[in-house]
């Protein structure tokens, strides 16, 4: 089972769940997840944000596909739902998902992953997709979706949450870590299994807002560390 904050090669990601991603949305009404895959990296090509101390996503749809834009820049061309053949692009059917869950009461659970270096990923949690909309960004509409963390099935009571207790962390605390670790845990340097570990934990409502409170961790050093202090 994956858990928040693993970190993950692009290979290591596709087979543990038993597929390869070729592109950011990732829609599934089967036995297979739904996944989405963003970034708030400087020059992102959709514009992902984030809010409530990461208990909120929100999801740029992509643009249209390259070979059905013909001659034009798809950048500057409306996000569809539709292709050409009147099919449902992922964006169509993320669409169709939110909001028949007001309906329905049935959540589609999301996988989030988000980039924070080439071929690196790192697993951010389980979400509710709870709603979707368009919006005009002066020369087109783009569509977003608004996706919530999810608990034990619960969504997040994010209200509480405040800044010096959150365990959420931000996507350049990540990337400084990562360049500051070298892509590999502190104890052994070993390069598999990793993820992203507080150093003092959040249940002890240390921040994880700080780079020096954040460190890589293989799971084998994970195990030997205690919830104490040390």
């Amino acid at each position: 089972m994956m858990k928040q904050w693993e970190i993950w090669t692009y290979l290591d990601m596709a087979n543990d769940i038993w597929f390869y991603i070729q592109r950011g949305m990732n829609y599934s009404s089967n036995w297979k997840p739904s996944i989405i895959l963003m970034s708030i990296r400087k020059n992102a090509p959709y514009n992902d944000s984030v809010l409530n101390w990461w208990t909120v996503i929100i999801y740029e749809w992509h643009d249209i596909r390259k070979n059905y834009a013909n001659w034009n820049n798809p950048k500057e061309i409306d996000q569809p739902s539709k292709t050409p053949n009147w099919t449902l692009t992922q964006n169509g059917l993320f669409y169709n998902a939110a909001i028949n869950w007001k309906q329905s009461w049935i959540f589609e659970k999301v996988l989030v992953y988000e980039k924070i270096r080439e071929w690196i990923r790192t697993f951010n949690g389980d979400f509710y997709l709870i709603d979707a909309w368009i919006e005009n960004d002066w020369h087109r509409n783009v569509y977003k979706f608004k996706l919530e963390i999810c608990d034990n099935d619960k969504i997040y009571d994010v209200k509480d949450i405040k800044i010096e207790h959150a365990r959420f962390i931000p996507s350049h605390v990540k990337q400084e870590v990562w360049i500051r670790d070298k892509g590999k845990c502190v104890k052994c340097w070993s390069t598999t299994n990793l993820h992203f570990d507080h150093i003092l934990p959040y249940s002890k409502w240390w921040s994880s807002m700080d780079a020096n409170n954040i460190q890589i961790l293989c799971a084998k050093c994970n195990l030997s560390k205690s919830n104490k202090i040390q």
